[in-house]
């Protein structure tokens, strides 16, 4: 993907795969260039902070999570905020950088409009999907949690990754490759979803 279509998600997703597979530099490397393409991608910054502090490279590693911090928290990306928040504070011991939280977005949503969710991914309220978008509890955790918008941008990314990795969905390990990037992308951890 890195070769073919280099984007920041493709980047992104070498970064990881180098980051599983314990080559940390390259990992590093590879969460630069989708940071190089795409500035607000404040889950790069969490990730490549993470792994520089692996490296015993603190000072870098503050330097990247400080940048991180304040553009999740101006774009309202509220995981990786708080993410980024633990790994200066617990990890590398320092303070977390003052933000205008007058620009992050506010999380308000009105608790008698069932069609109104606040989105886990930016912390934005949002439209609720009309249905789960697939069957079994990663559906019904999506429909839960993420609005229509997300979602969109979602199905956006995950064209790219099935084209990219010419990915085959009558292919059981294909159909998994999509679903870690989508589960990656929307910052689920496998541990969140109810089992069936």
């Amino acid at each position: 993907m890195c070769q073919e279509a280099p984007d920041d998600m493709s980047w992104f997703s070498l970064g990881n795969a180098y980051k599983d597979a314990d080559r940390l530099e390259d990992a590093v490397k590879a969460y630069g260039e989708s940071i190089a393409i795409n500035e607000d991608m404040s889950k790069a910054y969490q990730l490549q902070g993470q792994v520089l502090i692996q490296l015993d490279n603190p000072e870098e590693a503050g330097a990247v999570l400080t940048k991180g911090y304040a553009i999740a928290a101006k774009r309202g990306d509220v995981m990786p905020q708080k993410a980024i928040g633990v790994l200066l504070e617990e990890k590398l011991g320092l303070a977390l950088p003052e933000v205008d939280a007058s620009q992050a977005p506010v999380a308000d949503v009105d608790p008698d409009d069932p069609n109104t969710i606040v989105d886990r991914r930016s912390g934005r309220p949002g439209q609720r999907l009309p249905d789960p978008p697939m069957r079994g509890p990663i559906g019904q955790f999506i429909f839960d949690n993420y609005t229509q918008d997300t979602w969109r941008e979602w199905i956006g990314q995950g064209t790219k990754v099935i084209n990219e990795l010419r990915l085959d969905f009558s292919r059981p390990d294909h159909q998994k490759t999509y679903e870690d990037h989508m589960l990656e992308w929307l910052g689920i951890d496998v541990n969140d979803l109810p089992t069936e």
